[in-house]
């Protein structure tokens, strides 16, 4: 495990500090405001924290107020219901007296039960690719940058690098990714980690056919909510694909979806996010 991929699995590792109420703490990183994918996997251990039995099946969540990086995170769970093939959770992410974010998630005792699946895409093998780091190499200053931020995800493009490249593309994105090391065999943390980091690119694919990325002075955006299905049972250590599309923008908000693969091929986990897209008057 790297020191990069330690410290996330800390990061996950919330602090029990009353009954259904845990705090999380905040890597110490220059950010103006907390990144979502770290509320979302928070949010998801402290409600598996609180289950006896089952396995994370589906969240649907909604970021409410931009997150302060100078404080830690309370989480709040309530305890909806206890059934005997699945239960339910809400919880509330808090800081200074206010929601953040919410969340309601569901687990589910697997159970025989219809089968079927979208086949994965035809693309390269992430052996094939470049690291993140090696494609920053052709880029002045982007490799140091790189150097200076832990990276407890490892990523291999396979489309055009979407912060750096402002051509007009399809809205279509494709990358391989896994965590940095090998994790316990613990389905939530692989759950967590998996929810990290599909925060990570997934917006990125309604910028694509707009030529523009997150450093536009023309552009404000931010995540209004994400939503996940866990289909199947994952190694978040081991190389997943993540095909990821956005089918519509409009009214300052666009959508995205994006679909994890493993390495076999199966459907392991499905996603949709909706974020602000606000074009900013510059005069």
């Amino acid at each position: 495990m790297s020191a990069s991929l330690d410290f996330l699995v800390r990061l996950l590792d919330l602090e029990p500090i009353e009954v259904n109420i845990f705090r999380g703490i905040q890597p110490k990183e220059e950010r103006q405001r907390v990144f979502g994918g770290q509320v979302l996997a928070q949010a998801l251990i402290a409600a598996g924290r609180t289950v006896d039995h089952g396995h994370v099946h589906s969240l649907h969540s909604y970021f409410l107020r931009p997150g302060d990086p100078n404080v830690p995170i309370l989480y709040e769970v309530d305890r909806i219901r206890d059934g005997k093939s699945f239960t339910t959770r809400r919880v509330v992410a808090i800081q200074h007296g206010r929601a953040i974010f919410n969340m309601q998630t569901s687990f589910h005792v697997d159970e025989p039960g219809f089968e079927h699946e979208r086949a994965m895409p035809q693309v390269p093998r992430p052996e094939t690719l470049l690291s993140l780091r090696e494609r920053l190499a052709s880029w002045p200053g982007a490799q140091d940058d790189y150097d200076s931020r832990a990276h407890p995800i490892e990523q291999r493009f396979i489309s055009e690098l979407p912060w750096i490249d402002r051509t007009v593309r399809e809205p279509i994105q494709q990358l391989w990714l896994r965590s940095d090391g090998k994790l316990p065999d613990d389905p939530l943390l692989h759950a967590a980690v998996a929810t990290y980091a599909s925060d990570m690119s997934l917006f990125d694919t309604i910028l694509s056919p707009h030529g523009i990325n997150w450093d536009d002075p023309t552009f404000m955006g931010a995540s209004l909510d994400h939503c996940m299905w866990f289909h199947k049972s994952f190694r978040a250590d081991d190389w997943l694909l993540y095909d990821t599309d956005s089918p519509v923008a409009s009214g300052a908000r666009g959508l995205a979806r994006g679909f994890l693969y493993d390495s076999d091929g199966r459907l392991v986990v499905s996603m949709v996010q909706e974020g602000l897209c606000r074009v900013v008057d510059q005069r």
